[in-house]
């Protein structure tokens, strides 16, 4: 497993991290906990140090779970997220000063870490940023040494530019071949300042596998149920065709490919992966390719002009 320096936070991390939104049944359905256990011990086994949460994931129990098994391994990194509250009703966002230093002891109680690696907003506003209550919070934590860095989780491009303009250290961003343009806008910024980024949906939550058919269904409890319209869902699979030029001996597989776009960006400091299977995770690392370069530069210029064509870039 090679690793990549965290931006400029001093943190050196494994190029690929294990997400646990999938594995805590809140994205796609329940996972016996067995297998979340064995995903867990899987990935530390295959050199993955970098292990990627929230305070959300399963009200709690993911952290703990995470916390629990992998604690008591000072090399284990831990990413959580705050800025949810599940326990009110309906759900909501807060990031008031007290509520979030309230989650942030929750959290750090539940990874059984007195300092936690790196504390991320989840999904703020860009209001919410530009107010400075919350990153004020995690500046202070900060510089008590309770976190060694913070930064935000980004759902736009609007949200992603207030971050970097607040100071985080880490940005954490969706990044894939049919969707970086939130990645993209900031990528001067990122690269100017030495921010550590998260790319996270690397495979687009499945899409980017290629194993679906247009008439492909996905349960009531499944997130991406109500993610796309049937229409959109069928231009989103002929955009893979994109991709295909790039399969061969080397990249043996659309996922494959998928991954190495994302890796072969140099400013990606780890791509987090979401497998709800050790098998699944099995096949990300094999396929993820052991050394750069991931694509060439031929590779990526040809992957690039066919995403113009079909309407991705």
């Amino acid at each position: 497993m090679r690793h990549r320096s965290l931006g400029k936070t001093g943190l050196m991390v494994s190029e690929l991290a294990l997400g646990t939104w999938g594995l805590s049944g809140d994205a796609y359905g329940p996972v016996p906990e067995t297998e979340q256990d064995a995903v867990l011990e899987r990935a530390r086994a295959l050199g993955i140090d970098l292990f990627e949460t929230a305070d959300s994931y399963a009200l709690g129990e993911m952290e703990r779970r995470v916390g629990s098994l992998l604690g008591p391994h000072q090399s284990a990194r831990f990413v959580t997220k705050i800025g949810t509250d599940r326990h009110s009703s309906p759900p909501r966002k807060r990031f008031d000063a007290g509520y979030l230093r309230q989650a942030f002891d929750g959290s750090r109680r539940r990874l059984c870490r007195d300092v936690v690696d790196v504390v991320l907003l989840h999904n703020p506003s860009a209001n919410a940023l530009t107010r400075g209550e919350a990153t004020g919070v995690l500046e202070e934590l900060r510089i008590r040494g309770a976190l060694v860095a913070w930064g935000v989780s980004a759902g736009s491009a609007e949200v992603a530019d207030a971050a970097i303009t607040a100071g985080a250290q880490v940005l954490q961003v969706a990044h894939h071949a049919l969707g970086s343009w939130v990645f993209d806008s900031v990528a001067a910024r990122v690269a100017e300042r030495g921010i550590g980024v998260l790319a996270r949906s690397v495979l687009g939550h499945g899409l980017l596998c290629g194993l679906w058919p247009p008439s492909k269904e996905f349960e009531p409890e499944d997130h991406r149920s109500e993610r796309w319209s049937r229409h959109d869902l069928g231009r989103r699979l002929r955009q893979l065709d994109a991709l295909r030029p790039v399969l061969g001996e080397s990249v043996p597989t659309l996922r494959a490919a998928a991954l190495r776009f994302v890796l072969a960006n140099e400013s990606v400091s780890s791509a987090v992966l979401g497998p709800r299977r050790r098998l699944q995770l099995d096949q990300l690392v094999r396929e993820a390719g052991r050394e750069p370069p991931y694509l060439s530069i031929e590779q990526l210029r040809g992957l690039e002009q066919r995403l113009r064509e079909a309407g991705v870039r």
